[in-house]
């Protein structure tokens, strides 16, 4: 069951409003080192990447730079950020390419992007859309629940809910749709006890209007 298109846009109102500020909020200077923060913080919070690249980017923030390190030099590096044998093999197997056939560039469109390891299609729609500009909608843990709870999607997968997402709100919307229900996910539509009495789309939303129904 999904909320109609008319609704849809209207709960992207009432999140632009009560998330003036939503956007990545992972630091980044470079397309490069969003891709690299981006590969980082799968199955890992921001917080805790952003302080593991603070430290790295100081040193390795180019394929050029990066490729110095052997893969257990990297993996040091980034080993609180778990998966760390993977991560790292992975950020130093896309630097090569990224050397060998970008000239050390970061490919803008998401087709590209997803022939480098460890760049699946959320990380590819992350990378195209903060660095390049390109209208995408990244489904991460956060979207993909609370757009199924809310209504925008009804899909049991990431792909339908991005295509769903993608449906519902016109392409202009789509990027910063992404950072406005990430931003909800986090701070109230949380996974075990969403807030629901903090939030403001209590209205339009089938989780809470569900839930009502059964305290009636």
């Amino acid at each position: 069951m999904r909320i109609s298109e008319k609704e849809a846009m209207e709960v992207y109102d009432i999140l632009e409003e009560t998330f003036p500020d939503a956007k990545a909020e992972l630091h980044y200077n470079t397309p490069y080192e969003l891709l690299v923060a981006t590969i980082l913080s799968a199955q890992c919070t921001d917080v805790r990447v952003n302080k593991v690249t603070e430290v790295l980017f100081q040193e390795y923030n180019t394929p050029e730079k990066m490729t110095t390190l052997s893969q257990e030099e990297l993996e040091d590096k980034i080993h609180s950020c778990g998966v760390y044998r993977n991560k790292a093999k992975n950020i130093l197997a896309s630097s090569r390419i990224l050397l060998d056939k970008y000239d050390g560039e970061v490919p803008e469109t998401i087709k590209e992007l997803m022939t480098l390891p460890g760049v699946g299609r959320k990380t590819a729609n992350v990378v195209a859309s903060n660095a390049f500009g390109v209208p995408a909608i990244a489904v991460d843990t956060h979207v993909f629940r609370v757009s199924n709870r809310i209504g925008l999607a009804d899909s049991k997968n990431v792909e339908g809910t991005e295509r769903q997402l993608m449906e519902i709100w016109p392409e202009s919307r789509w990027s910063k749709g992404h950072h406005l229900l990430i931003f909800l996910g986090r701070r109230i539509c949380k996974a075990q006890r969403p807030l629901c009495e903090a939030c403001s789309l209590t209205e339009h939303c089938l989780y809470y209007k569900g839930m009502e129904k059964t305290h009636e």
